[in-house]
């Protein structure tokens, strides 16, 4: 049987010990799950800086629009609130935590729904992020549960 470089069996050096499987960390998926907490925190980012804007009145967004209920202001004050959670949401992600997984799906659903809207506005930038939320939302979903699981291993190994 052969062990991955760079790990070396229990019974230490070239001894004739079996290998800890515990110590080894199955990374496959996990750069993914990376991705999908930047892709939220930009997205977290862009929120941001819209409903700053759409607070301030800035010339990004038309002023004289009708929306179906609130006005620029409100749906400013929206962004910037979704912005702060899509915060939260990729850095629970980057901790690992258990709860952060399902709360970046939610998050990256809004957002997908949010950038359906924002299609007709812009369209090049809605499609890019819609699809960037897709992949996020994948790979929390098939990949996301696995460091709870790695963790869970590693502690039933050390008792």
């Amino acid at each position: 049987m052969s062990t991955p470089s760079g790990y070396t069996p229990v019974g230490g050096e070239g001894g004739g010990g079996q290998f800890n499987y515990a110590d080894y960390d199955d990374s496959k998926g996990q750069g993914l799950v990376t991705f999908a907490g930047v892709m939220i925190a930009i997205a977290a980012t862009l929120n941001c800086l819209y409903g700053i804007a759409a607070i301030d009145s800035a010339h990004v967004f038309v002023n004289s629009a009708k929306y179906v209920f609130g006005d620029l202001n409100t749906w400013g004050w929206f962004l910037l609130a979704f912005g702060v959670l899509q915060y939260f949401a990729a850095f629970a992600i980057w901790r690992g935590a258990a709860w952060g997984r399902w709360f970046g799906v939610a998050c990256a659903s809004a957002n997908a729904i949010l950038q359906t809207l924002w299609i007709p506005a812009f369209p090049i930038l809605a499609m890019t992020i819609l699809t960037l939320d897709i992949v996020a939302i994948w790979g929390l979903l098939a990949y996301g549960g696995r460091r709870a699981a790695d963790r869970e291993a590693k502690a039933r190994a050390a008792r």
